[in-house]
């Protein structure tokens, strides 16, 4: 008897949600960890060349500029394998970023575009209410590098979606929605798009893919993204590149900081040292002003030891958390050298903070040159406190 009546309650329950009305929208606020993993079997004019695995990885932040929401990414190679599987050690993570904007319906312009994400407007909602079973169609753009050259093209996808199912996924409620698309690119392919500041000599694209995507009823996020990957890159020169195999994306919410154990242990620090402290949207942020380098080299002076020391300890008690290192020199020179060395200095600060015993996979290092003045730089002193590191504890909001 009690199986019968769980039974009929199952069965009624799920008429029932069959039968609700769903608005799916995205309303995403939080800060987020974005991995994007490659597992393609690659071929070139038809013969077999080996897997071509990568894993990309981002930290991205939503903040707010005129009332709008805008999220600025600090994407980064994690591991990028290829010939025969062999595994190239990327070393310290160098940010590449990206701002961007997502609007309700899961819409994405880009305001800074430096080729990641790869997936822009995917997926994309329906602007009306739906039911379980519905199809819908909407627009997305596609960012590939077929040939790893570092030439960024980008296609236009026509996505067909269709919602089939509710479930618990890693203890979130999410919608199951599978998504169908055909890759279109170039001419004479049932295409007549060219990305004119993409690869010149890709000349077409054509193939086939099938997703599954689960997304957070509360927050509209993609929580995990699987796709099969069937696909062909023609080159003017008559090379055909296939990539066979899957894309998957998952989303991740970075470590909270207990509060209480790290504040006393920053408030010690700043007391002790030149060091400034800033609650960020995207974390604990201690500013070291004037940081005693060579003149316009990224050699650390022997005096500085102690500071990162001490902070090399503050770090190891956040175990959990990336860290972002970002440089920033006085602007006084030539702006393209100013950012290199900015960058350089910030590898400098890792190289010091491993040698403490953390591990390198925990950084991300930016190099902002003299993009970001806090001070003026006609000044000795406003020069003096724009030549700073930033090293910030990433963390939710």
């Amino acid at each position: 008897m009690k199986k019968t009546t769980l039974f009929i309650i199952s069965f009624f329950f799920s008429i029932y949600l069959f039968a609700q009305p769903i608005n799916l929208s995205y309303s995403g606020n939080d800060n987020y960890i974005l991995t994007e993993r490659t597992d393609l079997r690659k071929y070139e004019n038809n013969r077999y060349v080996g897997l071509t695995s990568r894993e990309v990885k981002s930290f991205i932040t939503p903040t707010y500029s005129n009332s709008e929401r805008v999220y600025d990414g600090l994407f980064y190679v994690e591991q990028d394998t290829k010939h025969l599987a062999a595994a190239i050690d990327q070393g310290i993570h160098d940010a590449i970023v990206s701002v961007f904007k997502i609007d309700e319906h899961g819409e994405m312009t880009m305001l800074e575009d430096n080729g990641y994400p790869s997936f822009r407007s995917f997926p994309s909602f329906p602007k009306k209410e739906i039911q379980i079973g519905d199809t819908w169609e909407a627009k997305a753009i596609r960012a590939v590098d077929p040939s790893n050259e570092g030439i960024i093209t980008r296609m236009p996808i026509y996505v067909q979606y269709t919602l089939t199912d509710q479930r618990e996924y890693n203890e979130r409620d999410v919608w199951v929605v599978k998504a169908l698309w055909a890759t279109r690119y170039g001419y004479g392919i049932g295409s007549s798009y060219i990305d004119y500041d993409g690869d010149p000599n890709l000349k077409s694209a054509a193939g086939k893919h099938e997703a599954k995507i689960y997304i957070d009823v509360n927050s509209g996020a993609a929580i995990l993204i699987h796709d099969n990957v069937d696909e062909t890159f023609i080159y003017n020169d008559g090379r055909k590149i296939s990539y066979k195999g899957t894309i998957s994306l998952f989303t991740d919410y970075p470590s909270s900081v207990e509060e209480d154990l790290i504040l006393p242990a920053i408030n010690s620090l700043i007391a002790e040292n030149d060091i400034e402290y800033e609650k960020t949207d995207s974390g604990y942020m201690l500013i070291i002003r004037d940081l005693q380098f060579v003149a316009n080299k990224a050699e650390l002076l022997p005096d500085e030891k102690n500071r990162l020391g001490q902070i090399a300890e503050l770090l190891k008690k956040v175990p959990r958390n990336m860290v972002l290192i970002e440089g920033h020199t006085a602007r006084v020179g030539d702006e393209s050298d100013e950012m290199q060395l900015s960058l350089d200095r910030a590898h400098t600060i890792v190289a010091e903070l491993t040698a403490r015993g953390l591990s390198k996979d925990k950084f991300i290092t930016k190099g902002s040159g003299g993009t970001k003045p806090v001070a003026d730089n006609d000044t000795p002193e406003g020069r003096a406190r724009n030549r700073r590191v930033e090293i910030t504890i990433l963390t939710n909001k």
